[in-house]
C-alpha cells in the first residue's frame, strides 16, 4: 500500500443505519473530487452493486471469488456508467464464500491479501460492511486503515456501537493494531425529533472530535436513487442528501489534511 491509499471500512452491525448507502454515496462524493476510488461491496445483499445499476453477468468474478483466491482483486472489477469510480461487485455467492473462509487459519486476512498489490492505483478504498461483527466484516477491518460508522440517532443504534467498538479494540489488540476510528456519521436525521438531538449531544460528549459535523438527513431523493441505479449526487444534485454527502466527502477529505 502506497502512504496515500486510505482503505476505509464503513460499518455498523445494526442494519437500517444508512451504512450500504453511505459507503456508496461517500465514494461518489471522492469521485466528484477527482479521486481515484475504489468501491468493495463486501455485503452478500449486494446492495452497493445493484443499487450503481450494475447487472452482473453470469461469468462475472466478484468478491467472493477474490476472497477464495478464485480470481485477482483486479479481475473482479467493474466499472459502473453512472459514476467514474471503480467497483468490485457481491452477489449471493459471497455467502458461500464466507462460509469457506470460516475453516480457513488465515479467513481474516483474505482481504488485506488481495488488496495488496491493488491499492496503489488509488487514493481511496471504501468498503462497505455487512450488517453483522462476521468474518466479512473481520476481513474489512484487517485490511482497513480507518473505520467510519453511520450511525442513526436513536437509543437502540447506542447500545450496538458498544458491540462494534470492542469488537475494532479487539482488532487492533490482535491483527490491525493501526486500525483506528475515523468518526461517526450521523445518518437519517430528523430535525423535528428530540431524540435525535438528545442521542447527538450524547455521541458528541463521548466521542469529540470523532464525532462528524457533516449530518445526514432523512430525504426521499436518497432512498430513491438506488432504484434508478444511481448515487444520490447524480439523481438529484440540488437534493438535501446530495449535499450533505458532497459535504461528508469534503470533510472526509479535509480531515485527512489533503
Amino acid at each position: 500500500m502506497t502512504t496515500s491509499t486510505r482503505i476505509l471500512a464503513i460499518a455498523n452491525q445494526k442494519g437500517g443505519v444508512g451504512k450500504t448507502t453511505t459507503a456508496l454515496n461517500l465514494a461518489a462524493g471522492l469521485s466528484a473530487l477527482k479521486r481515484r476510488v475504489l468501491l468493495i461491496d463486501l455485503d452478500p445483499q449486494g446492495n452497493c452493486t445493484t443499487g450503481l445499476g450494475v447487472d452482473l453477468a453470469d461469468d462475472q468474478p466478484t468478491v467472493g471469488d477474490v476472497l477464495t483466491g478464485a480470481c485477482t482483486l483486479g479481475d473482479a472489477i467493474v466499472r459502473p456508467q453512472s459514476v467514474a469510480l471503480d467497483l468490485v461487485p457481491a452477489s449471493g455467492d459471497l455467502t458461500a464464500a464466507e462460509v469457506e473462509l470460516m475453516e480457513r487459519d488465515d479467513r481474516a486476512g483474505a482481504l488485506a491479501a488481495a488488496l495488496a498489490d491493488a491499492t496503489s492505483r488509488y487514493h481511496d478504498v471504501i468498503i462497505d460492511c455487512p450488517p453483522a461483527l462476521n468474518v466479512l466484516t473481520l476481513n474489512a477491518l484487517t485490511a482497513a486503515d480507518r473505520v467510519m460508522i453511520p450511525m442513526q440517532c436513536e437509543y437502540y443504534a447506542l447500545e450496538g456501537l458498544s458491540a462494534l467498538v470492542d469488537t475494532i479494540e479487539q482488532i487492533q489488540a490482535s491483527v490491525n493494531p493501526d486500525l483506528e476510528i475515523e468518526g461517526l456519521v450521523r445518518t437519517m436525521y430528523d430535525i423535528r425529533n428530540n431524540l435525535s438531538a438528545a442521542v447527538g449531544r450524547q455521541l458528541a460528549e463521548n466521542f469529540g472530535d470523532k464525532l462528524y459535523n457533516t449530518i445526514v438527513p432523512r430525504n426521499v431523493r436518497v432512498a430513491e436513487s438506488p432504484s434508478y441505479g444511481e448515487s444520490v449526487l447524480t439523481y438529484d444534485p440540488e437534493s438535501r442528501g446530495a449535499l450533505a454527502y458532497r459535504g461528508l466527502a469534503g470533510e472526509y477529505v479535509r480531515r485527512m489534511g489533503v
